[in-house]
């Protein structure tokens, strides 16, 4: 097991652990007076570097590289963060249903690295013209394992109970992507600026939830007032 390996089976336990699970399934019901919580997420600790080397496909992958461990801007923003409410029991409606979420194999990468999903579809997708294996894990538990031998392959997948999903791929070690499957609405992925918006969120208190697969979780408790903004700034911290 590689370092980089270790630090993301530490990370899937620890957000794991964060999360309680809920009295109650969510309930959509109307919000009176809702407020919305904004913020950054930053790191201002060192950022490590771990090196690839493609061993094949090395014209679709790539050559050897540095890559960070956690990107950060120069202002110390994180990129892909996920931020998520947690114990909300109601609240807003689930946003309108559209295409199903995609996990897409490009240049021995996924894209996107980072997604937070409600319960249900998840299509994989390859878009390179060889071989991926893509394989998700609840914990140590296999979610789903795929070959895609073929480019423009489509294959969906049901993830159906909350929690994280580790993405690897068998046939490029490298490769690890996260998908949080969320059980409430109250959820975001921060972009290269850092910063995210959770929107319509009934007035109370709450525990807020930030993660990066380098860092781990961090817990803040939050109180949202009624038809006001609250500003966070969450340092994630190794």
């Amino acid at each position: 097991m590689t370092i980089c390996e270790l630090m993301s089976g530490l990370a899937t336990i620890a957000f794991a652990a964060s999360i309680s699970v809920p009295a109650q399934a969510y309930e959509v019901g109307p919000v009176t007076g809702g407020g919305t919580i904004e913020g950054t997420i930053v790191y201002r600790g060192n950022v490590p570097t771990t090196k690839i080397i493609p061993t094949k496909d090395i014209e679709v992958c790539g050559d050897p590289r540095e890559e960070p461990l956690i990107e950060v801007g120069s202002d110390q923003a994180v990129l892909n963060a996920a931020v998520q409410l947690i114990d909300v029991a109601q609240g807003k409606a689930w946003p309108e249903p559209g295409k199903p979420p995609e996990l897409n194999n490009l240049k021995c990468r996924f894209e996107p690295v980072v997604q937070m999903i409600p319960a249900g579809s998840l299509e994989v997708v390859n878009s390179d013209p060889i071989l991926h294996n893509t394989h998700g894990y609840y914990g140590k538990r296999t979610a789903f394992n795929l070959a895609l031998p073929n480019k423009g392959q489509r294959i969906p997948v049901e993830l159906n109970r909350a929690g994280t999903v580790r993405i690897d791929c068998d046939a490029h070690g490298w490769m690890e992507g996260w998908v949080y499957v969320v059980d409430n609405p109250y959820y975001a992925v921060t972009g290269a600026d850092g910063k995210f918006s959770i929107t319509d969120v009934p007035p109370g208190n709450y525990k807020l939830v930030a993660i990066h697969p380098f860092t781990g979780p961090i817990e803040q408790p939050v109180t949202v007032e009624e038809n006001k903004a609250t500003s966070l700034t969450i340092e994630l911290k190794k």
